[in-house]
C-alpha cells in the first residue's frame, strides 16, 4: 500500500494527516487509507497542482499518483433530514480545529503535521487508551449515518465500548434512521460483518432500539450467532443471517438495503433450506427439494455460499453435500421426450440420493 504523501502546496497552505490513519497508528494497526486536510488553500490551488476534484461543489480532491484523498478544511451545516443534506463551507480561514470539530468520534478527530506533532483538541488519544467510542460534540446528531458508523466501529475495534452519553445520543436519533439510503446502511453492515467482532454491531442496534431497517430481524439471535466468529468473510456472514431469521425477514432487509443479489438470494435460501442441508440422515426427496431450493443443479454464485454459510452456522461439515451436488449436476436421462424430461431427471436424481451410502 502507498504510504503517506506529504505534498507541499505552497502559498501558505498546510497539509495534515487526519482521521483513521492517525487513529490506526496510535492503535498499532496498519492504516487502510490515508486522508488529508489542507488548511489555507482554495480549490484553484489544488487543481493547479494536478489534483482531481471528486465533485463539482465538494472540496475533496484525489492526488492522481497515490489516489489519496485531500480535503480543504471545512465546516458543515445541516439543512435537511438524512445523510446528504448539508451545506459545506470551505475557505482558507477555516482552521484545522474547526474541521476536526465536525467529525464523528474523538478517536477520528486527530491530526498529525509533517513534523509528526499530534493535534488532538478532543482528547482522542485518551479515549484510545481507555478504549472508548465518544462523540465529539452535539453536532454528531446532525448525521444519522453516524449511528451505524459507531455500531460498525464497535465491531471493528476490539475492546472498545461506547460512552454512555454517546449511546444515549444514538438512542435519540433512531427515528431519523429511516431517512438514510439503504445502500449507505448496507455499506456499514458489510464492513461490520467482516470485522473482528461482528456481533457487537447487532448488540449496539439492539441497545439503541433500532426499529426501521432491522425491524423484522431477531437482533439478539443474530448478535449471538455473529459473536461466535465462525464466518470466513463478510458475504458468508451476511448470508448467515438466514440461519437465525425467517426468509421473509431477510428478504425484506436485503431488498431495502439494496444488497447484492447473491447475498439476498443466499440468505433467503439458507433460511428456507439450511436445516435440511445439514441434517445427518435426511429423506431423499426432502434433501432433493432443499438442493433444488438453493439452485444446486446448475452453475451459479449462490449454491456455494449457502453451503459455506450452513457449514459455518451449524458447525457440521457439508463436504458430502458438495460432492452430491457435483454428482447430481452431471446426471442425465436418455430417450425421454422433451415434455417429460424434467420429471424423469428429477426421479433419477432422487433415486441417486437414495442409493448413495450414508456419510
Amino acid at each position: 500500500m502507498t504510504g503517506p504523501s506529504w505534498i507541499d502546496l505552497g502559498g501558505g497552505a498546510t497539509t495534515y494527516l487526519v482521521g483513521g490513519a492517525v487513529r490506526d497508528e496510535l492503535l498499532g494497526r496498519e492504516p487502510s487509507e490515508f486522508d488529508w486536510v489542507v488548511v489555507g488553500a482554495m480549490a484553484d490551488r489544488m487543481l493547479a497542482h494536478g489534483f482531481n476534484q471528486v465533485g463539482r461543489d465538494f472540496p475533496v480532491f484525489l492526488e492522481p499518483k497515490s489516489g489519496q484523498q485531500y480535503a480543504l478544511a471545512r465546516t458543515e451545516r445541516r439543512t435537511g433530514p438524512g445523510h446528504a443534506d448539508f451545506v459545506c463551507h470551505a475557505a482558507p480561514d477555516v482552521t484545522l480545529e474547526e474541521d476536526l470539530a465536525r467529525r464523528d468520534l474523538t478517536i477520528n478527530a486527530m491530526a498529525r503535521d509533517k513534523s509528526g506533532t499530534l493535534i488532538d483538541p478532543w482528547n482522542g488519544q485518551s479515549d484510545i487508551a481507555d478504549r472508548v467510542l465518544r462523540h465529539v460534540s452535539p453536532a454528531f446528531a446532525e448525521d444519522p449515518l453516524r449511528v451505524f458508523r459507531v455500531a460498525r466501529f464497535a465491531a471493528q475495534l476490539s475492546g472498545f465500548s461506547i460512552a454512555g452519553d454517546t449511546l444515549a445520543l444514538m438512542r435519540s436519533m433512531v427515528d431519523e434512521l429511516s431517512a438514510l439510503s439503504g445502500e449507505r446502511v448496507f455499506t456499514e453492515l458489510h464492513k461490520a460483518a467482516g470485522s473482528a467482532r461482528p456481533g457487537r454491531f447487532f448488540e449496539t442496534l439492539l441497545a439503541i432500539g433500532e426499529h426501521h431497517w432491522f425491524r423484522d430481524i431477531d437482533l439478539q439471535a443474530t448478535a449471538d450467532l455473529f459473536a461466535t466468529d465462525v464466518f470466513a468473510d463478510a458475504p458468508t456472514a451476511l448470508v448467515g443471517m438466514g440461519w437465525v431469521n425467517v426468509a421473509g425477514a431477510v428478504q425484506r432487509l436485503y431488498r431495502d438495503l439494496r444488497a447484492p443479489r447473491q447475498i439476498l438470494r443466499g440468505a433467503v435460501a439458507l433460511a428456507r433450506h439450511g436445516a435440511m442441508l445439514v441434517r445427518p440422515d435426511p429423506d431423499a426427496q426432502a434433501l432433493f427439494g432443499a438442493l433444488a431450493g438453493i439452485d444446486a443443479f446448475r452453475q451459479n454464485d449462490v449454491t456455494g455460499i449457502v453451503l459455506d454459510s450452513a457449514e459455518a452456522c451449524s458447525g457440521q461439515s457439508v463436504a458430502d453435500r458438495r460432492q452430491l451436488v457435483e454428482e447430481l449436476r452431471v446426471l442425465r436421462v436418455d430417450a425421454v421426450p422433451g415434455p417429460d424430461y424434467g420429471a424423469a431427471l428429477r426421479r433419477r436424481r432422487i433415486a441417486w440420493i437414495e442409493s448413495r451410502p450414508r456419510p
